[in-house]
């Protein structure tokens, strides 16, 4: 899809031409049949310039559908793929996670002597630093590390560097190093609303969110990453 997409976007300048360049014969055609359909006296000259007629009106229908869904597809689809949008590195993966090194897996935060932990409620892990988190440039406000979430919840943070190129939101299980993409942008966001996270599907446990941004250049800053538990959805009690 992205791919269709970034050759649609790098190639709009020659479609519209294209396109306009075929409106143009197809107007004319037009023209000249329509003048041919008001001048003709005989039947059989009238059906042959109506079809003409018919011909190029379908034609320029045709064109003008095709520059619609170019318009549609480079204006509003393509920057919901970041990956479609062409960057100055050609070889740029939008949804590639860098890599980075990651923080040390973390124990669990023992329980204060005589303390006993509540049955079958498992002990929060200590959330990760969060080292790539820069305060006005890469930060996530919310969730914050430690929340418990459930449900469709929104992501907001500011994602603002110089010179930049696109963020995206991943997630992972803290003893996992894979992260995977839920969302991306290229509209930069301060304390704004970056992107929508789904946890209906995901099982209950930790997890790390991530926050990375990229500058024009392809040049990925260090994640912003916060940990927090999902919890399962609450279950709406039915009625009697």
């Amino acid at each position: 899809m992205e791919e269709a997409l970034g050759f649609f976007r790098a190639l709009e300048l020659w479609i519209y031409l294209i396109l306009g360049l075929g409106g143009i014969i197809f107007i004319r055609k037009f023209i000249l049949a329509w003048q041919e359909l008001q001048g003709s006296v005989f039947g059989l000259e009238r059906e042959s310039a109506q079809a003409r007629l018919n011909t190029a009106a379908s034609a320029l229908v045709l064109l003008l559908t095709m520059a619609i869904a170019e318009f549609v597809l480079v204006t509003f689809i393509a920057p919901a793929y970041p990956g479609a949008m062409p960057l100055p590195t050609p070889t740029l993966n939008l949804l590639a996670t860098a890599t980075f090194t990651l923080p040390a897996p973390l124990a669990q935060t023992p329980a204060a002597p005589g303390a006993a932990s509540a049955p079958g409620v498992p002990t929060f892990l200590s959330p990760p630093t969060g080292s790539g988190c820069i305060p006005g440039q890469i930060e996530i406000s919310i969730p914050k590390a430690g929340d418990e979430v459930s449900g469709i919840i929104a992501v907001v943070g500011t994602a603002n560097i110089p010179n930049f190129g696109f963020y995206k939101f991943e997630i992972k299980r803290p003893d996992e190093t894979v992260w995977l993409t839920i969302q991306a942008g290229n509209t930069p966001q301060q304390e704004g609303k970056l992107g929508d996270w789904d946890t209906t599907r995901l099982a209950p446990g930790e997890y790390d969110l991530g926050l990375v941004v990229v500058d024009n250049q392809a040049q990925a800053l260090p994640p912003c990453i916060v940990r927090l538990r999902v919890a399962r959805p609450t279950e709406t009690p039915s009625g009697p």
